[in-house]
């Protein structure tokens, strides 16, 4: 058990879990015995931390009712009580405050003995306790409050030692914003200002802190801080380099820049590794700019051979050849090692990969012979030598990636601001250049001539736009071919073969997959050397180009393997099918995302080229786009494979037709071709054809089309558990939309008992959502909640985006019923934003007739209505249109009509409600609209017709509508109309009456409310 009292006073179990405490004295009361936790507080103290200096009259007994209270709420036997107070039997370190003082003492010690490093890392665990202010009395308030603005002090000290002086320099600020009094703070931002080459800055510092403690205690600076400011005005912080100056803004990278500056403390060789253009030269400056030590640069781009580099490092050094006097036969490297071996430099060698194997061999010499030396190294590979730390470069983060452009952009551009009309655009570009910073340069030196809309829509011919660019730059900068032509022109001509085939992949490939489909020897072995040479990336176990990358090399591809790249995933999407249905689905559905880009290039190949290939590919991957929420983005793939094979597929392929077809269900379809796919579908799936090949066909089939209105549906080949499952749940959801609620129930249950058993969450899903529409309608809240909960979390791990939203409005449309406006109302809304994204317009329908129903119910009509008109716009009409959302925001809009007074177009919503209701067989909606009669009998004073026509719709139903506020206000209505026997006799009448005589009761007493 762990007890927190750094922010707002909380107990955790062993398992993490949050234990109920009381209200806010309980909790005060809790936070002063865990100040001294194994300790016994007195009852003096105890007043005074809860009082004040003044307790009030009857405070004694107030706290031991607070107290027995507290005790309560904890372990048996943890609050003792002692003759002098009482004693909370915790461990001081399972309480946050003692766990913050250990580690911020720890740190402090290891700050004072010259380990910064392990300084850092133990006062950031220590700051990290912190929650929010601290739950104490005022003393002690005060006494932690400092000791925590000293840790942070500590940690600024640590960090500065380490080099993050650029890093740091924003937290101080804010620091000392909130303490402007701090002159250790002030001190800490002069140096990082100083060490990051802003001399100028650091001076003005100095000034700002004179004045304001001048005006605020009337006294001048410190010693310390006076020492600092004459050490900054001399000079004495000034690093020796050869570092070539900058000419630009830096941005991103500060995740690496404090990895490297922290290696750099603890180890002696970092290597960065990246692509061309990635911008390692340009971090290994930044990391030179940091260094308190001095610092040579080493540029190693246009040398030629290995040989030739310890001439180059004696060059960098300054240290120039013998006299006419003196022998000049020493051995350069001996030279180097002379010129090094006392002394505390970083050396920084840039451009190594085309003579790795000498900058190695230089590398290992020099750390062998020079103790204090520290190397940075930046290459396409890695030197691979013992004792090499990596620090690979990855794509810039898409925010520094758009800072990076507009900071190059308006250099060359004045005018040029980001902002909502160009954003998507510099967005656009950034993501198609993978965040490399030379490309994103490139394109930005290209708004001297262009407009971004065009710079954007040409990045499809990338080499041939990024062509120009800085003059002075080295070769292999001024263009982007020109950056990676550079790594390609290092590889052997095994690695560009493979190189070449990797193109085929679209996001990147598994070993498996790059063996089978590009088919060449050793693959394995030279993709580690294309990982190494910084032309692939391995990202857990998957292979993948940069686009950039990817273009060039896919210009050197000779053959054609997108047959055998689009067979390849045909099988793996077989292979995973029978999966998809059972426990190790998540794991399923996780392999079949990654190869995601794989399935839609490989299906959009087949399409154009294989058309019995696409067919048996919609058939394979149709269930991982249901399960996934992804059914619109193959549907215009659909469309275009049935424009070429018309409604004649061969003959062993019906099912897969099928298939494809309820896939463009999803695109646009002409209505007479679609009115012709759908029938020679029914066809297939009704006809005696034989068994259908796979479980899922039914299962998609009738979700998309709703119940079966005649002949049923083929069987199965195989009847095992999930079949078994499945069809247990279609009978269960039958018999609901018939009103026959107690078989429903039932079979719902061992539908759920069946999923359960295989693993299915997606069945887990919709058998716990009907079971969820039961428990509502029943008012049966609990269980109503334990079933969507359950369904969330289930779907969640899915991360089924359809699912998700309709569990939303669901649990949105129960709050609502409770009066839970506020929390119903966030729940529609993050089901809208799910539902635009997307693109789901009958989900957004139902999130639109929420939010109209909560204006309702707050009383802004004209906003109910806007809403509720919104939602019906949004309904689906096709044949896979869902009627229960029209229903849904029909029935809404009648009740709006007649709080209006309008009781002619109410009797036409419902009328509207009840017909569209019972095109989709949604018994449950025509229940709701013969509620909606009956209030209107009641407006008319007829309240016999309104009890008849609540009990006709528990008829329709198969049940009573508990737990709805609208339906019990009716009821209570009428019975004050009718009185309670006259109603129980006109409702049970209503209720005893057969379906078919209760429908037919609706529709005609419909009629006669219309004369």
């Amino acid at each position: 058990m762990r007890f927190g009292i750094l922010g707002s006073v909380e107990i955790l179990s062993a398992q993490g879990e949050p234990l109920p405490l009381g209200g806010p004295r309980q909790r005060a009361l809790l936070a002063l015995l865990l100040l001294d936790a194994g300790r016994v507080v007195t009852v003096e103290r105890l007043l005074d931390g809860l009082y004040g200096d003044d307790p009030p009259s009857g405070a004694t007994s107030a706290l031991q009712s607070q107290v027995s209270r507290l005790r309560r709420s904890l372990p048996e036997g943890m609050l003792e009580f002692h003759p002098g107070g009482y004693r909370i039997a915790a461990d001081p370190q399972a309480v946050d405050v003692h766990q913050f003082e250990r580690l911020a003492k720890q740190g402090a010690r290891a700050l004072a003995s010259g380990d910064p490093a392990a300084a850092a890392a133990t006062l950031t665990e220590a700051l990290s306790l912190w929650r929010g202010p601290v739950t104490a009395d005022e003393a002690a308030t005060a006494r932690l409050e400092e000791l925590k603005l000293a840790t942070t002090e500590d940690l600024f000290d640590a960090q500065l030692k380490l080099g993050e002086h650029t890093a740091i320099i924003p937290e101080i600020r804010a620091a000392i914003e909130r303490h402007p009094l701090r002159e250790r703070l002030r001190g800490q931002l002069m140096l990082a200002l100083q060490a990051a080459g802003r001399q100028a800055e650091a001076l003005a510092e100095f000034e700002n802190a004179r004045r304001t403690l001048v005006e605020e205690l009337g006294t001048d600076p410190s010693a310390e801080l006076s020492a600092i400011h004459m050490a900054i005005l001399k000079g004495e912080h000034r690093q020796t380099s050869n570092v070539p100056a900058q000419l630009t803004s830096f941005v991103g990278r500060a995740t690496e820049l404090s990895r490297i500056a922290g290696l750099l403390t603890a180890t002696r060789l970092v290597t960065i590794t990246g692509p061309g253009g990635a911008g390692k030269t340009r971090l290994a400056i930044e990391i030179a700019a940091q260094q308190a030590r001095e610092t040579c640069f080493i540029d190693l781009a246009a040398l030629t051979h290995g040989a030739d580099i310890p001439q180059a490092v004696l060059t960098a050094l300054g240290v120039r050849d013998a006299g006419l006097f003196t022998s000049s036969t020493q051995d350069p490297v001996n030279r180097v090692v002379a010129a090094l071996e006392d002394r505390h430099v970083l050396l920084i060698m840039d451009n190594c990969e085309h003579v790795v194997a000498g900058a190695a061999t230089l590398t290992r010499r020099l750390l062998n012979a020079c103790p204090d030396l520290r190397i940075l190294a930046t290459s396409r590979e890695a030197l691979g030598i013992t004792g090499e730390h990596l620090c690979p470069l990855p794509s810039l983060p898409a925010k520094a990636a758009i800072q990076l452009f507009a900071d190059r952009a308006a250099a060359v551009s004045p005018d040029f601001r980001l902002t909502d009309d160009n954003a998507d655009a510099v967005r656009q570009i950034c993501a198609a250049l993978d965040g490399m910073p030379l490309a994103i340069e490139l394109a930005a030196a290209r708004l001297r001539a262009m407009a971004i809309d065009d710079i954007a829509e040409r990045l499809h011919d990338r080499f041939s736009l990024l062509s120009r660019g800085d003059r002075t730059a080295a070769p292999r900068h001024r263009t982007l071919r020109a950056a990676v032509e550079w790594s390609w022109d290092l590889l052997e001509p095994d690695e560009r073969l493979l190189a070449a085939r990797l193109t085929v992949f679209t996001g990147g490939a598994t070993l498996s997959a790059a063996e089978q489909v590009c088919q060449v020897p050793a693959t394995a072995e030279l993709l580690a050397g294309l990982v190494d040479k910084s032309l692939v990336e391995n990202a857990g176990g998957r292979y993948r180009m940069l686009d950039t990358i990817r273009a060039f090399c896919a210009e050197h591809r000779a053959d054609s393997l997108e047959a055998v790249h689009a067979k390849y995933f045909y099988d793996l999407a077989e292979q995973a099918n029978p999966h998809l249905r059972r426990a190790e689905q998540l794991e399923w559905l996780s392999r079949l995302d990654a190869d995601h880009g794989n399935l839609l290039a490989a299906l959009r190949w087949a399409v154009a080229n294989d058309t019995t290939l696409a067919l048996r590919m919609f058939g394979a991957f149709s269930l991982y786009w249901y399960l996934r929420g992804l059914r619109g983005q193959a549907a215009p793939l659909a469309v275009q494979l049935l424009d070429r094979i018309g409604t004649h597929p061969p003959e062993d392929l019906d099912e897969e037709y099928v298939l494809c077809v309820l896939q463009a269900a999803w695109g646009r379809l002409g209505a007479p071709e679609w009115q012709d796919h759908l029938k020679h579908a029914e066809e297939f799936m009704t006809s005696p054809r034989g068994a259908l090949r796979r479980p899922h066909s039914v299962f998609l089939w009738a979700s998309a089309t709703g119940p079966p209105k005649g002949e049923p549906v083929r069987p199965l080949l195989d009847q095992d558990l999930w079949a078994e499952s499945f069809t247990m749940l279609g009978a269960a959801l039958l018999h609901l939309f018939d009103g026959e609620i107690a078989d429903g129930e039932e079979k719902l249950r061992r539908a759920l008992a069946g999923f359960r058993q295989l693993g299915d969450r997606f069945g887990m899903v919709l058998a716990l959502d009907a079971i969820a529409g039961m428990a509502d309608s029943r008012g049966d809240r609990q269980a109503f909640v334990d079933a969507v909960t359950e369904a969330m979390e289930v779907v969640s791990q899915l991360g089924s985006i359809d699912d998700t939203t309709s569990l939303l409005c669901r649990r949105a449309e129960n709050l609502a019923r409770y009066g839970e406006l506020d929390a119903a109302r966030a729940d529609f809304d993050q089901a809208l934003t799910l539902a635009r994204r997307n693109g789901t317009l009958d989900h957004l329908a139902w999130a639109y007739s929420g939010l109209g129903e909560i204006a309702r119910l707050r009383g802004d009509l004209a906003e109910a209505r806007r809403l509720q008109k919104l939602a019906l716009s949004k309904c689906s009409t096709g044949p896979y249109g869902i009627r229960e959302y029209q229903a849904r925001a029909l029935i809404a809009l009648a009740h709006l009509a007649e709080l209006d007074g309008d009781l002619t177009a109410a009797r036409s919503r419902y009328d509207e409600a009840i017909t569209s209701a019972m095109a989709g067989r949604s018994l449950p909606f025509v229940a709701r609209a013969a509620a909606g009669l009956a209030s209107l009998a009641l407006r008319a004073g007829d309240g016999w017709l309104a009890a008849l026509l609540l009990g006709a719709g528990a008829a329709i139903r198969g049940m009573p509508l508990a737990g709805d506020p609208e339906i019990a206000r009716i009821t209570a209505e009428v019975k004050a109309l009718t009185g309670a026997n006259e109603f129980t006799e006109a409702f049970e009448r209503g209720a005893g009456m057969p379906q078919e005589e209760a429908l037919t009761l609706v529709g005609a007493r419909r009629s006669a409310l219309g004369a």
